[in-house]
């Protein structure tokens, strides 16, 4: 049995600390947080004891780590844990700077460590599959991906001043997913992004609603459609357009339930946040990520993955600004 030590226990540390403990191949060793009040109820929920970060890395009993602190944060631990021999989960984005994340990736290489990072949509049972089927050729050649993402409502102003924009926080988990199905990298972005939901967060800087139109070397196309406000719940979709047909994920309902009258047919809203609606992916990312520890299996999404992911939202920023189409990398 393998030893994660958690890094930070606000909303996505306590999801994350809690499928260590439930796993029957690991142990939550400890957990580190300056803010009790996170730390104390997951040591409550767990057992596992609460201890410093400096602690944690430390301690050679301990085989990996798992990052979820704020972002800016995250490579100064991943430097730190690598030094130390072990293994890292850290939550997207390694860092906000491009060239932080590239350092970050030759100091972890020159360790010899593993580093994966949390693109957790990967790992959604309906999105994995569609991604198989894609790989096993059933919708043939590739031609246009469509990636829907809409949260039910915007985070506070407070959070999107230090968010890094639309681009690089909520739109990054579609860039992967866009890699991850168009099985090749973007060279070229353009974006537009408007602020419709909330005029504080045009008055902030970012756009709360935008469109991405990504193009391959090969000539695929990727549309991506982002908005920080959905009434009807959290909108995640995909379809994928190939030679031989389309592929394509619809969003899930709270239940399967309906009812069928004379007024028409009425059935339950899709789930309502991404903590419900991807809290399968979220338990079978943390089995993956054992199993690069345990078994020394490629990490995927990788460092390299994150860095690429962030090169995009890096491009499709400069599109917005700029009004213009932007190369990748």
């Amino acid at each position: 049995m393998i030893s994660i030590a958690l890094l930070g226990a606000g909303r996505i540390g306590q999801i994350h600390g809690r499928n260590i403990a439930a796993s029957p191949r690991a142990r939550l060793a400890a957990i580190a947080d300056p803010f009790p009040e996170g730390a104390k109820a997951l040591s409550a929920a767990t057992g596992a004891p609460i201890r410093t970060a400096e602690e944690i890395l430390a301690d050679a009993s301990i085989d990996a780590v798992l990052i979820g602190t704020p972002t800016d944060t995250h490579a100064d631990y991943i430097d730190a844990a690598a030094k130390a021999g072990k293994a890292v989960f850290c939550e997207k984005p390694v860092d906000m700077s491009s060239a932080r994340i590239r350092e970050t990736l030759e100091r972890v290489d020159k360790a010899g460590t593993a580093l994966m990072i949390g693109f957790n949509r990967r790992f959604d049972p309906n999105f994995a599959a569609l991604q198989k089927r894609l790989a096993d050729g059933a919708a043939g050649n590739v031609e246009l991906v469509t990636i829907l993402s809409r949260d039910p409502a915007p985070p506070p102003v407070s959070y999107i001043k230090h968010s890094g924009g639309l681009f690089r926080d909520m739109m990054i988990h579609d860039f992967d997913m866009a890699r991850f199905l168009l099985g090749e990298d973007a060279v070229e972005v353009f974006a537009v992004g408007s602020a419709l939901v909330d005029p504080a967060i045009g008055e902030a800087g970012d756009v709360d609603t935008a469109a991405v139109v990504l193009k391959t070397a090969s000539g695929k196309i990727c549309q991506i459609s982002n908005s920080r406000r959905a009434t009807y719940g959290y909108d995640q979709r995909i379809e994928v357009h190939g030679s031989k047909g389309m592929l394509s994920a619809a969003n899930v309902p709270e239940t399967t339930v309906s009812f069928a009258g004379a007024d028409g047919i009425v059935a339950d809203p899709v789930q309502n946040f991404f903590l419900e609606r991807y809290a399968a992916a979220y338990r079978r990312e943390i089995e993956a990520f054992i199993d690069v520890v345990e078994k020394g299996t490629r990490p995927s999404p990788s460092g390299v993955d994150g860095l690429k992911a962030q090169m995009m939202a890096d491009a499709a920023t400069q599109s917005r600004e700029t009004g213009k189409p932007v190369s990748i990398g």
